[in-house]
């Protein structure tokens, strides 16, 4: 399995780690932590050093509630970040995470090799904006919106009509030319989806496999790891790192993760006795 993202193309026949940097003030883990383009860049550095294949820099929370960032603030906080990674010629690719158009256009200009988008592209202008490119793109689920999601989701079948969705935005992107090997699916954990829902999804991970596309998942630190450890956001390490695990074991390719160094030596173990 391979996945081609502008210049870089990923084997994922193992699976590999996306480490994150968030650039904003008010993300539901590491908000605020690294809000200046040096301390973003420093973090980055390092999780590259931790064994990173990949990083996702975002500039707008999509937590619960969270409240929606305008377009030049969103600009502001990410280009900065791309532009200077670039400089430094590190050697993986850099994912843009935003579901704005005008972003994704001025991250690919600045250098990011894939958009990481929540909302599957289904913005005006979102497919334009990869398919006119070579990057790579991540198509996500979401039931409602961040500051909706949560409020009592609701599914007849929470596998089936995850799978229809990524299959239907799959197709949407393969008929605006957007090539097979240029698509990951993500089942969108957390997002718009209860404990049962999240725990249901993940034992069944392997059934997103026919879809025939790499899968990310993004679990680290989220709230159904709290919710089973009863841990506060800040002590989920051990819980993020087993899931990871398991999500590796049923078939995903791209773990999105906070700690990169604990998944990045998880991961081996899991690549070894597969």
């Amino acid at each position: 399995m391979h996945f081609r993202c502008g210049a870089f193309t990923l084997d994922l026949s193992t699976p590999q780690v996306m480490g994150i940097v968030n650039v904003t003030p008010d993300s539901f883990s590491d908000g605020g932590q690294f809000t200046c383009t040096e301390s973003a860049v420093v973090h980055a550095l390092k999780l590259i050093e931790e064994g990173a294949a990949v990083l996702d820099i975002g500039g707008e929370s999509t937590r619960p509630n969270a409240t929606p960032v305008p377009l030049e603030e969103e600009l502001k906080r990410v280009i900065p970040v791309i532009e200077a990674l670039v400089a430094h010629n590190i050697p993986v690719p850099i994912s843009i995470d935003t579901y704005k158009p005008a972003v994704m256009r001025a991250g690919i200009k600045a250098g990011a090799s894939i958009v990481n988008d929540v909302c599957a592209l289904q913005e005006s202008e979102a497919i334009e904006a990869v398919a006119e490119s070579t990057v790579g793109v991540c198509l996500m689920h979401m039931q409602g919106t961040p500051q909706t999601m949560q409020d009592n989701p609701h599914y007849e079948d929470v596998v089936t009509e995850v799978k229809d969705f990524l299959r239907a935005r799959r197709d949407a992107c393969l008929a605006a030319g957007i090539q097979t090997e240029r698509i990951m699916l993500d089942p969108g954990f957390g997002f718009g989806k209860t404990r049962a829902h999240n725990i249901t999804l993940a034992k069944s991970l392997a059934e997103l496999l026919d879809l025939d596309c790499p899968l990310l998942v993004g679990l680290s630190r989220k709230s159904v790891l709290g919710q089973v450890t009863g841990n506060d956001v800040d002590a989920r390490l051990y819980a993020s790192v087993a899931a990871a695990v398991v999500s590796a074991m049923q078939g995903a390719h791209l773990l999105r993760v906070h700690d990169v160094k604990a998944t990045v030596e998880a991961l081996k173990v899991v690549t070894a006795l597969k």
